[in-house]
C-alpha cells in the first residue's frame, strides 16, 4: 500500500505530493486526510495523506511513513476539496490552505500533546462478581454504596467519588473507567420558542423554507430591528427537524456576544461557538464538537466557516456587508466565498442578511442571481429613529468643536428621562495626534508613515499599526518649547469633555484599549444593558448587532472620518456605518433620535441616511461605480510589492507593471505602480498596482507565474489580493 502525501511546507516549489510506502503496522489506520510524520531530506517532517493506492510504478527507493500524528481528526473529502478551493481563490500554497482551516492545536505538527479533556464514567466489569463481593465486604460501606448504585445501571462519574475508593475497586478488578469528552464551554438552555413572527418575517421564512434542498443564495434586506435573527432561528429549526446542521457567521465578537446568548437560550447545548478570542483549548473543544457531531449549530466569526459540521442544511451570514469577513493576511480569503462553496457542495441555501447590503450583493439580487427578500418594517411597536444632520462648520463658530448643541441637548434629555445614549467616534485614544504650534513638529512613528495617537491614561503616544510607543514630553522634542497642541479627538478626550458638561453622567468606553482583556466585551455590554451606565462611547465595534432597549439617543462624531478615506468604498462604508449605528436607537417602544455631526452636510449620502433611504443611496452610488469601472461592473485585483529596501521595492514595482503589460491583454486595466495608502509600515515600503477586469481570462495563471518569479528575489515580496474590500 502506498500514500501520496502533501508536505506541510509553505514553500511553493514543495507544494506537491510525494509517494510513501504505508508500513504494515499502519494498514487500515491510514486513510485519506490522515496526518502523518514522514522522512524527507534526512529529517522527519509533517504531511497529509491525499491519496492511497495499492501499487506504485516508481523505480527509485520509496521511503516509509513513520507514524500517524494528532489523530483527533482527519480531513474528509469536503475539507480536502475546500483546501484546493482556498488555494484556487487566493493563490496560496495547499499546505497554507490546510493550516488555515484548523485551530492552532490541531494543525499538522510534531506536538503530540492533546488538549482534549475527559471525565471518566465508572463501569462494572462483572455484575455477578460484584454482587458476591458486596455480600462478603463488611469493611467498606462506601465501596458497597458505590457498587450498589452501579448495579442500578446509573452513569456515575469517577470525579464524584474519592480517588482512593476508585483505586481500591480498580485494584480488585471490579470496575473500569471509560473516558467521555469534557468541554470547557457548555451552554445552558432557557428554551423559549413561543415567538410570534411578523408578516414580513413569516413571508421570508416561508419563501426560503420551500427551497431548503437547493443551492440558492438569498439576500435578506431588512431594516435594523426588523427581526432578521428570529428569521434565522425559524429557518434553523426547520433544518434541524430534517436532521441537518447549521452554520452562522457573524462579523465580529462584539456582535456575537449578544447573539450567542440568544442562540444558547433558543437551542441550548447543541450550539458551538468559534472565534479568535477563544483560548487554544476552547477553540480545540469547539472544533472537535463540530467534528464529532456533538453540536448541530456553530456560531462564529470568519474562521468558523471552516468548522467541519457534517450534513450541513443551511449557512447564514449576518451583516454580510462587513469588511471583517475578508482576511487581510495570507491567505486573503473572503469567508462568504468559502460559504458559497460549501453551500453549493451540500446543495443548500446560503442566506445573507443586512440592513445595508454590499452594492455587489444588491446588484446581483436585482439581476436575479440572488433571491431578494425585503423586510422594510421594524417588529413590534418600534419605529425607525428620527435622524438629524448637524453642520459642524456652524457649530465651530459657536465654539462647539466637539459636541454640538443639538447633540448635547439630546443627551441631556435622555439622562433626564432615565434612558441611555450611544456615542460613536471612529477613532480611539485621547487625540489623533500632537503637533507643535511653534515649529510645526508632529509626533510620528519612526517605523511607519503615520502620526502617533496620544493616550492620556498612560501619557503615551502609540502607533496603531506596529505598536511603537513613546512617552509624551512636556516640551517639543524639536524646539524644546512648551508649545504642544492636541489636534482631533479620540474616545478618551470625548469622555473627558462629556464629564465636564455632564459631571453626574455614568460613562463607559468600549474601544480597542478597554477591551483588550478576555471577557471585556461581554462585561461592558452586560453592564450597559443592566443600566449601570448612561452613556456608551465606542468605536466602530458598537455600530451594529447590539440591542439595548433603553437606548433612545445615538450621536455620531466625526462622521466624515470614514468618508474621506481614499477608497472607492468609502461612501458605502460610511453609509453602512451610520445606518447601522443609527439602528441602535429606539429599538423598543421608546422613540429614537440620532444626531450625526458632519462638515459636509450637503453630501447626498447624508440626505439618504436621514431618510433611511438605502435604495436612493444605491442608485446614486451605482452610477459612480459604473462610470469609474469599479465593482459590481468590474472585478479588482490588488498587488502590493513590499520590501525593507526602498530601491528594491520601487524597481520591482516597475518590473511587475512591465510583466503584466506583456502578459495580460488590453482587456485588463492596469493602474500604477503608486505608493500604497499607508506607504511605510514597520520600516517596510509598499507599492501598489491595481488590475481591473470584467473576466478572469488568464489572470490567475499570470499572477501565479509572477508570484513564483518574485519568490526567487531576495528581500522583496508580492502580496496578491483578489477581490479586495479595501484598496
Amino acid at each position: 500500500m502506498y500514500a501520496l502525501v502533501l508536505l506541510m511546507y509553505e514553500t511553493k516549489n514543495l507544494d506537491k505530493v510525494f509517494t510513501y510506502k504505508i508500513p504494515s503496522f499502519l494498514h487500515g489506520k491510514i486513510k485519506i486526510g490522515t496526518k502523518v510524520i514522514i522522512p524527507f531530506n534526512n529529517k522527519y517532517i509533517n504531511g497529509i495523506v491525499l491519496e492511497i493506492k495499492k501499487e506504485c510504478n516508481e523505480t527509485f527507493d520509496i521511503k516509509e511513513i513513520k507514524e500517524i500524528i494528532n489523530d483527533d481528526i482527519s480531513f474528509d473529502e469536503e475539507m480536502i476539496n475546500l483546501a484546493y478551493r482556498l488555494k484556487e481563490l487566493t493563490l496560496c500554497s495547499l499546505s497554507t490552505a490546510f493550516k488555515t482551516m484548523v485551530p492552532n492545536r490541531l494543525k499538522v505538527s510534531n506536538n503530540k500533546k492533546s488538549l482534549a479533556k475527559y471525565d471518566y464514567i465508572i463501569n462494572l466489569n462483572d455484575k455477578n462478581v460484584v454482587k458476591e463481593f458486596i455480600k462478603n465486604n463488611k469493611r467498606s460501606k462506601k465501596q458497597n454504596e458505590l457498587l450498589e448504585l452501579l448495579l442500578q445501571d446509573k452513569d456515575i462519574l469517577a470525579k464524584d467519588y474519592p480517588s482512593y475508593i476508585i483505586k481500591a475497586l480498580q485494584e480488585k478488578d471490579l470496575i473500569s473507567l471509560t473516558p467521555v469528552a469534557k468541554y470547557r464551554l457548555d451552554a445552558i438552555s432557557n428554551t423559549n420558542n413561543d415567538i410570534k413572527l411578523s408578516s414580513d418575517q413569516q413571508k421570508v421564512v416561508f419563501d426560503i423554507s420551500k427551497v431548503l434542498n437547493e443551492y440558492k443564495i438569498h439576500l435578506i434586506h431588512g431594516v435594523t430591528a426588523s427581526g432578521k435573527t428570529e428569521v434565522y432561528f425559524s429557518l434553523i429549526e426547520k433544518v434541524l427537524k430534517k436532521g441537518k446542521t447549521a452554520l452562522v457567521l457573524v462579523p465580529e465578537i462584539t456582535l456575537s456576544t449578544q447573539l450567542i446568548k440568544r442562540f444558547y437560550n433558543r437551542f441550548g447545548n447543541i450550539v458551538g461557538i468559534y472565534h479568535s478570542s477563544l483560548a487554544d483549548g476552547e477553540k480545540y473543544d469547539e472544533y472537535l464538537k463540530a467534528y464529532r457531531g456533538d453540536v448541530k449549530i456553530v456560531v462564529g466569526t470568519r474562521s468558523s466557516v471552516f468548522t467541519p459540521l457534517k450534513n450541513l442544511g443551511i449557512i447564514i451570514v449576518d451583516e454580510e456587508h462587513s469588511d471583517n469577513f475578508k482576511q487581510d493576511t495570507n491567505p486573503r480569503y473572503n469567508a462568504i466565498d468559502i460559504a458559497k462553496y460549501r453551500a453549493k457542495y451540500h446543495r443548500i441555501p446560503l442566506v445573507l442578511g443586512s440592513a445595508t447590503p454590499l452594492l455587489e450583493s444588491m446588484a446581483k439580487s436585482l439581476k436575479g442571481i440572488y433571491t431578494l427578500h425585503n423586510m422594510p418594517n421594524r417588529i413590534g411597536n418600534s419605529i425607525l429613529p428620527e435622524i438629524k444632520i448637524v453642520d459642524m462648520g456652524l457649530e465651530v463658530k459657536k465654539h462647539n468643536p466637539i459636541i454640538s448643541s443639538e447633540l448635547l441637548k439630546a443627551i441631556t434629555n435622555s439622562l433626564a428621562n432615565n434612558t441611555q445614549c450611544i456615542l460613536l467616534l471612529n477613532r480611539r485614544g485621547y487625540s489623533p495626534f500632537i503637533t507643535c504650534h511653534n515649529c510645526g513638529y508632529t509626533y510620528k512613528c519612526k517605523y511607519c508613515d503615520i502620526t502617533l495617537t496620544y493616550h492620556k491614561s498612560t501619557n503615551s503616544l502609540r502607533c496603531h499599526y506596529c505598536g511603537y510607543t513613546v512617552l509624551k514630553d512636556e516640551k517639543c522634542p524639536e524646539c524644546k518649547e512648551k508649545s504642544l497642541s492636541y489636534l482631533g479627538i479620540g474616545t478618551e478626550k470625548l469622555e473627558e469633555e462629556l464629564l465636564k458638561k455632564l459631571p453626574s453622567a455614568r460613562i463607559i468606553r468600549m474601544d480597542a484599549d478597554t477591551t483588550s482583556k478576555k471577557g471585556a466585551h461581554e462585561k461592558i455590554i452586560n453592564d450597559f444593558k443592566d443600566h449601570k451606565y448612561d452613556i456608551l462611547i465606542g468605536t466602530q465595534m458598537i455600530s451594529k448587532g447590539l440591542d439595548f432597549p433603553l437606548v433612545t439617543t445615538v450621536g455620531v462624531l466625526n462622521a466624515d472620518a470614514s468618508l474621506n478615506i481614499p477608497d472607492f468604498r468609502s461612501s458605502e462604508r460610511t453609509f453602512s456605518l451610520l445606518s447601522q449605528v443609527a439602528g441602535r436607537a429606539g429599538r423598543s417602544e421608546k422613540k429614537g433620535l440620532v444626531v450625526i455631526q458632519t462638515f459636509n452636510p450637503d453630501n447626498y449620502l447624508f440626505e439618504n441616511i436621514s431618510n433611511h433611504d438605502y435604495e436612493g443611496f444605491y442608485n446614486n452610488e451605482i452610477k459612480i461605480r459604473k462610470d469609474l469601472k469599479y465593482p459590481p461592473y468590474y472585478f479588482i485585483t490588488s498587488l502590493k510589492i513590499i520590501s525593507k529596501d526602498y530601491e528594491k521595492a520601487s524597481k520591482m514595482a516597475l518590473k511587475t507593471k512591465k510583466y503584466l503589460d506583456s502578459n495580460l491583454s488590453d482587456k485588463f486595466i492596469i493602474l500604477g505602480p503608486t505608493t500604497a495608502n499607508v506607504f511605510k509600515i514597520n520600516n517596510i515600503y509598499r507599492f501598489q498596482i491595481i488590475i481591473k477586469h470584467q473576466k478572469n481570462y488568464n489572470l490567475l495563471e499570470v499572477l501565479n507565474d509572477l508570484d513564483n518569479i518574485i519568490k526567487l528575489e531576495k528581500n522583496v515580496y508580492l502580496e496578491i489580493d483578489i477581490n479586495p474590500l479595501k484598496v
